[in-house]
Protein backbone atom coordinates (compact mmCIF):
# COMPACT_ATOMS: atom_id res chain seq x y z
CA UNK A 1 0.00 0.00 0.00
CA UNK A 2 1.59 3.20 -1.10
CA UNK A 3 1.78 5.62 1.80
CA UNK A 4 -1.20 8.52 1.47
CA UNK A 5 -0.43 11.82 3.85
CA UNK A 6 -3.40 12.79 6.15
CA UNK A 7 -4.11 16.36 5.99
CA UNK A 8 -5.44 18.34 8.76
CA UNK A 9 -8.77 20.21 8.16
CA UNK A 10 -8.51 23.32 9.69
CA UNK A 11 -5.18 24.49 7.91
CA UNK A 12 -5.19 21.75 4.79
CA UNK A 13 -1.57 20.65 5.90
CA UNK A 14 -0.23 17.67 5.25
CA UNK A 15 -0.28 16.38 8.89
CA UNK A 16 3.79 15.16 8.04
CA UNK A 17 4.73 18.51 7.72
CA UNK A 18 2.71 20.22 10.76
CA UNK A 19 5.01 20.64 13.59
CA UNK A 20 6.43 17.84 16.04
CA UNK A 21 6.22 18.66 19.02
CA UNK A 22 8.09 15.73 20.37
CA UNK A 23 11.16 16.95 17.83
CA UNK A 24 14.12 17.97 20.23
CA UNK A 25 14.86 21.81 19.91
CA UNK A 26 17.30 23.37 19.22
CA UNK A 27 19.24 25.13 21.43
CA UNK A 28 18.00 28.46 22.16
CA UNK A 29 19.92 31.51 20.12
CA UNK A 30 19.51 34.17 22.98
CA UNK A 31 19.35 33.47 26.72
CA UNK A 32 16.08 33.54 27.62
CA UNK A 33 17.01 34.48 31.29
CA UNK A 34 19.50 37.35 30.02
CA UNK A 35 18.94 40.84 30.64
CA UNK A 36 18.91 43.31 34.08
CA UNK A 37 16.31 40.88 35.47
CA UNK A 38 17.86 39.50 38.55
CA UNK A 39 17.89 35.62 38.95
CA UNK A 40 18.56 33.50 41.78
CA UNK A 41 19.36 29.83 41.51
CA UNK A 42 17.32 28.19 44.17
CA UNK A 43 18.06 24.34 45.45
CA UNK A 44 15.51 23.23 48.50
CA UNK A 45 12.49 21.15 48.79
CA UNK A 46 9.35 21.66 46.86
CA UNK A 47 5.98 20.91 48.07
CA UNK A 48 2.46 19.82 45.80
CA UNK A 49 0.52 21.93 48.55
CA UNK A 50 1.33 24.52 50.05
CA UNK A 51 4.28 26.84 50.75
CA UNK A 52 7.24 25.79 51.64
CA UNK A 53 10.86 25.27 50.67
CA UNK A 54 10.80 26.19 46.77
CA UNK A 55 7.51 26.68 47.19
CA UNK A 56 7.58 29.86 49.61
CA UNK A 57 10.61 31.20 47.29
CA UNK A 58 9.69 30.81 43.61
CA UNK A 59 6.84 32.74 44.04
CA UNK A 60 8.06 35.28 46.78
CA UNK A 61 10.99 36.20 43.79
CA UNK A 62 8.46 36.18 41.03
CA UNK A 63 6.14 38.58 42.91
CA UNK A 64 8.98 41.29 43.01
CA UNK A 65 10.12 40.73 39.66
CA UNK A 66 13.38 37.99 40.15
CA UNK A 67 13.94 35.27 38.01
CA UNK A 68 14.14 31.82 39.31
CA UNK A 69 15.40 28.76 38.64
CA UNK A 70 14.32 26.18 41.07
CA UNK A 71 16.39 22.66 41.74
CA UNK A 72 14.04 20.73 43.89
CA UNK A 73 16.26 18.43 46.27
CA UNK A 74 13.13 16.32 47.54
CA UNK A 75 9.59 16.81 46.23
CA UNK A 76 6.86 16.00 48.93
CA UNK A 77 2.56 16.28 48.71
CA UNK A 78 3.02 18.52 51.35
CA UNK A 79 5.02 20.14 54.95
CA UNK A 80 5.41 16.70 57.04
CA UNK A 81 3.43 18.52 59.55
CA UNK A 82 0.33 17.65 58.17
CA UNK A 83 -1.38 14.25 59.18
CA UNK A 84 -0.40 12.21 55.73
CA UNK A 85 2.83 13.19 53.66
CA UNK A 86 4.27 11.15 50.56
CA UNK A 87 7.07 12.24 48.25
CA UNK A 88 11.02 11.55 47.17
CA UNK A 89 13.84 12.69 47.07
CA UNK A 90 15.81 13.71 43.84
CA UNK A 91 18.91 11.86 42.99
CA UNK A 92 21.92 13.75 43.45
CA UNK A 93 23.21 12.83 40.00
CA UNK A 94 19.96 13.80 38.74
CA UNK A 95 20.24 17.36 40.24
CA UNK A 96 24.16 17.32 38.76
CA UNK A 97 22.71 16.84 35.11
CA UNK A 98 19.99 19.32 35.51
CA UNK A 99 23.12 21.82 36.24
CA UNK A 100 25.05 20.16 33.49
CA UNK A 101 21.93 20.85 31.19
CA UNK A 102 21.64 25.07 32.60
CA UNK A 103 24.89 25.30 31.67
CA UNK A 104 25.32 23.85 28.54
CA UNK A 105 22.04 26.28 27.44
CA UNK A 106 23.91 29.23 28.83
CA UNK A 107 22.02 30.51 31.93
CA UNK A 108 24.50 29.70 34.92
CA UNK A 109 26.21 32.81 34.18
CA UNK A 110 23.45 34.79 34.17
CA UNK A 111 22.83 33.86 37.85
CA UNK A 112 23.87 36.74 40.31
CA UNK A 113 22.81 34.60 43.55
CA UNK A 114 22.56 31.08 44.49
CA UNK A 115 20.41 30.36 47.47
CA UNK A 116 20.36 26.91 49.29
CA UNK A 117 17.52 25.70 51.54
CA UNK A 118 16.79 21.80 52.35
CA UNK A 119 19.39 19.24 51.37
CA UNK A 120 18.67 16.24 52.86
CA UNK A 121 22.18 14.05 52.35
CA UNK A 122 25.70 15.23 52.18
CA UNK A 123 25.50 14.42 48.56
CA UNK A 124 23.05 17.01 48.15
CA UNK A 125 25.40 19.55 50.37
CA UNK A 126 28.00 18.25 47.22
CA UNK A 127 25.50 19.00 44.97
CA UNK A 128 25.08 22.54 45.84
CA UNK A 129 29.00 23.29 46.36
CA UNK A 130 29.43 22.35 42.72
CA UNK A 131 26.83 24.33 41.77
CA UNK A 132 28.68 27.37 43.63
CA UNK A 133 31.54 26.81 42.16
CA UNK A 134 30.37 26.62 38.78
CA UNK A 135 28.47 29.45 38.78
CA UNK A 136 30.75 31.54 40.48
CA UNK A 137 33.66 30.01 37.89
CA UNK A 138 31.07 31.75 34.96
CA UNK A 139 30.47 35.24 37.05
CA UNK A 140 32.68 35.94 40.00
CA UNK A 141 30.44 38.97 41.70
CA UNK A 142 27.51 35.54 41.95
CA UNK A 143 26.33 36.06 45.78
CA UNK A 144 25.56 32.90 47.63
CA UNK A 145 23.00 32.96 50.60
CA UNK A 146 23.04 29.88 53.20
CA UNK A 147 19.84 28.85 54.90
CA UNK A 148 21.36 26.16 56.91
CA UNK A 149 18.16 23.81 57.19
CA UNK A 150 19.30 21.68 60.06
CA UNK A 151 16.51 21.73 62.67
CA UNK A 152 14.18 23.90 64.52
CA UNK A 153 12.86 24.17 68.39
CA UNK A 154 11.16 21.88 69.67
CA UNK A 155 11.81 19.10 67.76
CA UNK A 156 16.12 19.76 67.14
CA UNK A 157 17.97 18.21 64.38
CA UNK A 158 16.15 16.91 61.50
CA UNK A 159 18.61 15.95 58.94
CA UNK A 160 21.20 13.05 58.97
CA UNK A 161 24.14 14.14 61.25
CA UNK A 162 26.36 13.51 58.14
CA UNK A 163 24.79 16.51 56.27
CA UNK A 164 24.29 19.06 59.15
CA UNK A 165 27.96 18.53 59.22
CA UNK A 166 28.66 19.28 55.14
CA UNK A 167 26.38 22.05 55.24
CA UNK A 168 28.71 23.59 58.61
CA UNK A 169 31.90 22.31 57.52
CA UNK A 170 31.55 22.79 53.29
CA UNK A 171 29.05 25.04 52.68
CA UNK A 172 28.99 28.50 55.14
CA UNK A 173 32.67 29.04 54.19
CA UNK A 174 31.78 29.73 51.13
CA UNK A 175 28.60 31.97 51.89
CA UNK A 176 28.17 35.47 51.45
CA UNK A 177 25.13 35.35 54.06
CA UNK A 178 24.10 33.06 56.33
CA UNK A 179 20.57 32.16 58.20
CA UNK A 180 19.93 29.78 61.05
CA UNK A 181 17.83 30.35 63.00
CA UNK A 182 17.68 29.73 67.10
CA UNK A 183 18.80 26.30 67.17
CA UNK A 184 20.34 26.25 64.12
CA UNK A 185 22.94 29.26 65.44
CA UNK A 186 23.34 26.80 68.35
CA UNK A 187 23.99 23.42 66.72
CA UNK A 188 26.65 25.13 64.36
CA UNK A 189 28.33 26.44 67.06
CA UNK A 190 28.02 24.16 69.88
CA UNK A 191 26.98 27.59 72.09
CA UNK A 192 23.78 28.22 74.12
CA UNK A 193 21.52 30.59 72.40
CA UNK A 194 19.18 31.97 74.22
CA UNK A 195 19.16 36.03 74.36
CA UNK A 196 20.49 38.55 71.47
CA UNK A 197 23.81 38.55 73.23
CA UNK A 198 24.27 34.90 73.12
CA UNK A 199 23.35 34.95 69.18
CA UNK A 200 25.58 37.73 68.71
CA UNK A 201 28.29 36.02 70.68
CA UNK A 202 27.95 32.27 69.16
CA UNK A 203 27.79 34.27 65.26
CA UNK A 204 31.06 35.76 65.90
CA UNK A 205 32.28 32.34 67.38
CA UNK A 206 31.75 30.57 63.87
CA UNK A 207 35.43 29.39 62.58
CA UNK A 208 34.14 29.89 59.33
CA UNK A 209 33.17 34.33 60.12
CA UNK A 210 35.97 35.77 58.03
CA UNK A 211 34.67 33.75 55.08
CA UNK A 212 31.13 34.15 55.55
CA UNK A 213 31.05 37.75 56.68
CA UNK A 214 27.30 38.50 57.48
CA UNK A 215 25.34 36.09 59.95
CA UNK A 216 22.00 36.89 60.03
CA UNK A 217 20.23 35.07 63.32
CA UNK A 218 16.15 34.41 63.14
CA UNK A 219 13.91 33.65 65.87
CA UNK A 220 16.31 34.91 68.77
CA UNK A 221 14.35 35.33 71.76
CA UNK A 222 13.78 38.72 72.97
CA UNK A 223 11.42 39.08 76.03
CA UNK A 224 7.69 38.19 76.59
CA UNK A 225 6.41 37.33 73.37
CA UNK A 226 8.92 38.86 71.54
CA UNK A 227 11.37 37.24 69.07
CA UNK A 228 14.42 39.23 66.65
CA UNK A 229 16.07 38.73 63.82
CA UNK A 230 19.45 40.45 63.76
CA UNK A 231 21.61 41.24 61.31
CA UNK A 232 25.48 40.47 62.79
CA UNK A 233 29.00 41.36 61.20
CA UNK A 234 32.17 41.40 62.75
CA UNK A 235 31.69 44.82 63.69
CA UNK A 236 28.27 45.27 63.96
CA UNK A 237 24.78 43.98 65.01
CA UNK A 238 21.24 45.11 64.34
CA UNK A 239 17.98 44.24 65.84
CA UNK A 240 14.48 43.85 64.60
CA UNK A 241 12.03 42.90 67.01
CA UNK A 242 8.55 41.63 66.20
CA UNK A 243 5.97 39.56 68.61
CA UNK A 244 5.37 35.69 68.52
CA UNK A 245 2.04 34.73 67.91
CA UNK A 246 -0.07 31.28 67.94
CA UNK A 247 -1.52 29.67 64.61
CA UNK A 248 1.77 30.87 61.86
CA UNK A 249 2.00 28.66 58.60
CA UNK A 250 5.16 27.12 57.63
CA UNK A 251 7.42 28.63 55.66
CA UNK A 252 8.22 31.93 57.19
CA UNK A 253 11.85 31.40 57.17
CA UNK A 254 11.86 29.82 53.45
CA UNK A 255 10.08 33.35 52.31
CA UNK A 256 12.58 35.42 54.67
CA UNK A 257 15.36 33.70 52.68
CA UNK A 258 14.00 34.33 49.36
CA UNK A 259 13.44 37.97 50.17
CA UNK A 260 17.50 38.18 51.36
CA UNK A 261 18.44 36.84 48.13
CA UNK A 262 16.82 39.11 46.38
CA UNK A 263 18.49 42.18 48.14
CA UNK A 264 16.34 43.00 50.22
CA UNK A 265 17.17 44.80 53.50
CA UNK A 266 16.57 43.20 56.76
CA UNK A 267 14.03 45.90 58.02
CA UNK A 268 12.06 45.95 55.05
CA UNK A 269 11.85 42.05 54.34
CA UNK A 270 10.71 41.22 58.09
CA UNK A 271 8.33 44.14 57.62
CA UNK A 272 6.87 41.91 54.55
CA UNK A 273 7.05 38.42 56.28
CA UNK A 274 5.13 40.31 59.28
CA UNK A 275 2.61 41.23 56.81
CA UNK A 276 2.23 37.83 55.26
CA UNK A 277 2.11 36.31 58.65
CA UNK A 278 -0.77 38.63 59.13
CA UNK A 279 -2.75 37.76 56.76
CA UNK A 280 -2.20 34.03 57.16
CA UNK A 281 -3.49 33.44 60.76
CA UNK A 282 -5.06 30.22 61.71
CA UNK A 283 -4.69 28.75 58.02
CA UNK A 284 -2.87 26.07 56.52
CA UNK A 285 -0.44 27.86 54.24
CA UNK A 286 0.65 31.26 54.16
CA UNK A 287 -1.31 33.46 51.79
CA UNK A 288 2.20 34.30 49.85
CA UNK A 289 0.19 35.45 46.47
CA UNK A 290 -3.57 36.81 47.82
CA UNK A 291 -1.45 39.18 50.23
CA UNK A 292 1.37 39.94 47.92
CA UNK A 293 -0.18 43.82 47.31
CA UNK A 294 -0.36 44.28 51.27
CA UNK A 295 3.81 42.59 51.69
CA UNK A 296 5.10 44.18 49.04
CA UNK A 297 4.56 47.58 50.33
CA UNK A 298 4.80 47.25 53.90
CA UNK A 299 7.15 49.81 55.56
CA UNK A 300 10.30 48.69 56.86
CA UNK A 301 10.60 47.99 60.52
CA UNK A 302 12.83 49.97 62.76
CA UNK A 303 16.23 48.77 63.34
CA UNK A 304 17.79 48.87 66.76
CA UNK A 305 21.68 48.52 67.12
CA UNK A 306 22.47 46.38 69.83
Amino acid sequence: MLYSPRFDNATGRSASAMPDPYRPRTAPKKHIMSGTTPTILALSSTVAAGHVGLSAIVPTLHLIGRTAIALPTITLSNHPGFGHVSGIQTPPETLLTMIDALEQNGWLANIDTILTGYLPSAAHVNVASTAINRVRALNPDARYICDPVLGDDPKGLYIDATAANAIRDDLIPLADIALPNRFELSWLTGTPVASPHDAITAARKLPQTRQCPRIIAKSIPSGTDQICNIDITRNTATSITIQTLEGVPNGTGDMLSGLIAAGWSLPRATAALTSVINASLGENHLAIVPAADQWRNATALPAQPL
